[in-house]
């Protein structure tokens, strides 16, 4: 069982359709590649990370609540290991505090539409000599299903906060979910996310992949056909394949032949089997199951877009932030997955059927900022 998140794109009108053009340099004015900047992978060392603390009953209805305290458990969990920032909106900036703690926590108040801050946050991009700078995708709901006049800011206002010099606002629409690099050149990407006329009509994907590979630094990117049209991310990456480290990579793999994914899983598996990165290296693939009997709760009772797959974890340092589903098989089985590839760092399984309820995962609510050197 794994499907995503379909709701939300009806529950609230849309706004804020247009591209924040004023912000960050022109395409012209920086290219990654050619500067030696890069995307750095998410195991690197961080110096800290984020969520966005900005559920609201307009899109979350009922969920709300229960949203809310999903985020303070992934927040007190990221807290035990790292510096943590909480983005929040000004009336609510007490709850956060209540739900998130105060250990480890830095709250900084924005304006925030929803939380999903893997998608609407900056991706960040590090120099040879240490310096810090960020790209911004332009976020525009996932193709205008949703509101998002104060998320498309999110990227740039995070730059300036963080003194990531450029700021570079790229000529492609996208999210972060959407992106996996594994910081020695490699990318994935979906197709179904990417070459997609709801966010980049009339980009062919050759230069949908130049410009990627011009502001992420990347050499190669190893293509997925995904799936449009069957949740709002249009089949986001972090859900289907993830980078343990170069060479390395974890799969989802539906074994349901009832779920539309089942077919999309085997594809991407195929392709990944084959696939070298950009030194050459033949992928070495493993395939996690999602689970099968997922608990029974209001979250997920039926509810088709409830997002039950193991592969949106979150990678920080000395930890795997990992969601568990009450499948004692799979859980137990993702756990040892988990642990196993990535030694040195413990596995923290958290309860987040209210975010998967919106069809997410961890990986979806938070986001990093790189160290430099």
């Amino acid at each position: 069982m794994s499907t995503r998140r379909e709701f939300i794109k009806c529950a609230s009108v849309l706004a804020g359709m247009g591209m924040a053009g004023s912000l960050g340099l022109p395409l012209s004015a920086f290219a990654a590649a050619n500067a030696g900047w890069r995307m750095p992978d998410e195991g690197e060392q961080q110096q800290r990370a984020f969520i966005a603390f900005g559920a609201q009953r307009a899109i979350w209805k009922d969920f709300t609540p229960g949203v809310q305290d999903a985020l303070g458990r992934i927040a007190h969990a990221i807290a035990g290991y790292q510096p943590l920032t909480v983005f929040c909106r000004e009336h609510e900036r007490e709850l956060a505090e209540e739900k998130c703690g105060s250990h480890n926590v830095t709250y900084v108040v924005t304006g925030l539409d929803d939380i999903w801050m893997r998608d609407t946050g900056a991706c960040f991009v590090t120099s040879p000599e240490g310096k810090l700078g960020a790209v911004g995708f332009n976020f525009n709901g996932w193709g205008n299903k949703q509101r998002h006049s104060k998320d498309t800011l999110l990227a740039a206002f995070m730059a300036e906060k963080y003194g990531a010099t450029p700021f570079i606002r790229s000529a492609l629409v996208g999210e972060g979910g959407g992106i996996e690099v594994d910081g020695h050149g490699t990318g994935i990407m979906t197709e179904s996310s990417w070459v997609n006329g709801n966010r980049n009509p009339g980009w062919s994907r050759d230069r949908v992949e130049q410009e990627l590979k011009t502001q992420l630094g990347l050499r190669k990117i190893i293509w997925l056909p995904g799936i449009k049209g069957k949740d709002i991310t249009d089949a986001h990456v972090d859900f289907y394949a993830r980078f343990v480290e170069p060479g390395v990579v974890i799969a989802n793999l539906d074994p349901d032949p009832d779920s539309w994914d089942h077919k999309v899983t085997q594809a991407h598996l195929e392709i990944l089997r084959q696939a070298t990165d950009a030194d050459g290296r033949r992928l070495q693939v493993h395939s996690v199951t999602p689970p099968q009997e997922p608990r029974e709760s209001r979250f997920s009772e039926e509810n088709p877009d409830f997002a039950a797959g193991y592969i949106n974890y979150f990678v920080i340092n000395g930890a795997i932030i990992a969601p568990e589903f009450g499948d004692e098989e799979t859980d137990e089985a993702a756990f040892r997955l988990l642990s196993t590839l990535y030694p040195g760092r413990e596995v923290v399984q958290l309860n987040i059927d209210a975010i998967a309820a919106g069809g997410g995962g961890i990986h979806c609510v938070t986001n990093q900022l790189p160290s430099v050197k």
